[in-house]
C-alpha cells in the first residue's frame, strides 16, 4: 500500500469535511500528532479506528486503503488486492516480532548470567556475599519481566497449528504460559477439535 498516497487522500477528505487535524483527532479520541503522521505517510490508521475514520470522512475502507475513491467496477479487485497486501504486511511484522523475541531472550539470559558472575566475584574476591544476592535478584527480576514480554510477543505474532485437525489460531496468554514447550512448539489443546497435541508456530493463517 502506498502510505504517501493514502496520507494525501486522508488530508484531502478531512479538508473537504472542513475539519482540522485537531478536530478529527478529538472525534477519534487520538492526538493530532497521529493524524499528522497519517497525512505525511509516516504511518497508517490503526485497524481499531479505521471504520470510525472512514465514517467521519464519508469513504469506504477500500477507498482508504487505495488512497482514492474506487468505482464499483474495480471495487472487488481493489478490495482483494488490499486484503492480500494487509496479510503480507502482517506476516512481515510477525516475522520481525519473532526475531525480536529471540534477541530479547538472548540478551536477557546473558544479563542474568552476567549478574550471577559479578555477584560471585564480589562474594569470593571482596568477601561481600550480600552483593551476590542483590545482583542475582536484579538479574532474576529483569529475566522474568523480559520472558513475560517475550511470551506476549510469541502469543500475538503468527499462529499455532493443531497437529490433529490443522486449525491455525492465536492461543490465549494463559494457555501459552502453562503449555509444555520445545522452542516454539507447544503442547496445547486446540479450540477447534478439542484435542491436545504438539503444535508448531506458523506465520500465515492459511496453508500454502
Amino acid at each position: 500500500m502506498d502510505q504517501i498516497k493514502i496520507g494525501k487522500f486522508i488530508s484531502e477528505k478531512r479538508k473537504e469535511k472542513k475539519l482540522t487535524q485537531m478536530q478529527l483527532a478529538e472525534k477519534l479520541g487520538i492526538t493530532d500528532r497521529a493524524v499528522s503522521k497519517w497525512e505525511t505517510g509516516k504511518s497508517l490508521p490503526d485497524a481499531s479506528i479505521m471504520l470510525e475514520l472512514c465514517g467521519l470522512l464519508d469513504i469506504t475502507v477500500n477507498d482508504l486503503l487505495c488512497g482514492e475513491v474506487t468505482s464499483m467496477k474495480n471495487y472487488n479487485e481493489n478490495l482483494e488486492k488490499n486484503l492480500i497486501e494487509m496479510i503480507k504486511e502482517k506476516e512481515e511484522a510477525d516475522k520481525r516480532l519473532l526475531s525480536m523475541e529471540t534477541v530479547l531472550a538472548m540478551i536477557s539470559s546473558l544479563f542474568f548470567f552476567a549478574m550471577i558472575g559479578v555477584g560471585i566475584y564480589f562474594a569470593k574476591v571482596h568477601e561481600e556475599p550480600w552483593l551476590f544476592f542483590i545482583l542475582t535478584g536484579i538479574g532474576m527480576v529483569q529475566f522474568i519481566i523480559c520472558m513475560l514480554f517475550a511470551l506476549r510477543i510469541e502469543q500475538v505474532a503468527g499462529y499455532y497449528e493443531c497437529a490433529k485437525c490443522g486449525h491455525r489460531y492465536i492461543p490465549t496468554y494463559k494457555s501459552l504460559s502453562f503449555a509444555m514447550h520445545m522452542g516454539r512448539t507447544r503442547y496445547m489443546k486446540c479450540p477447534e477439535c478439542g484435542k491436545s497435541s504438539w503444535q508448531k508456530k506458523v506465520i500465515s493463517n492459511t496453508k500454502e
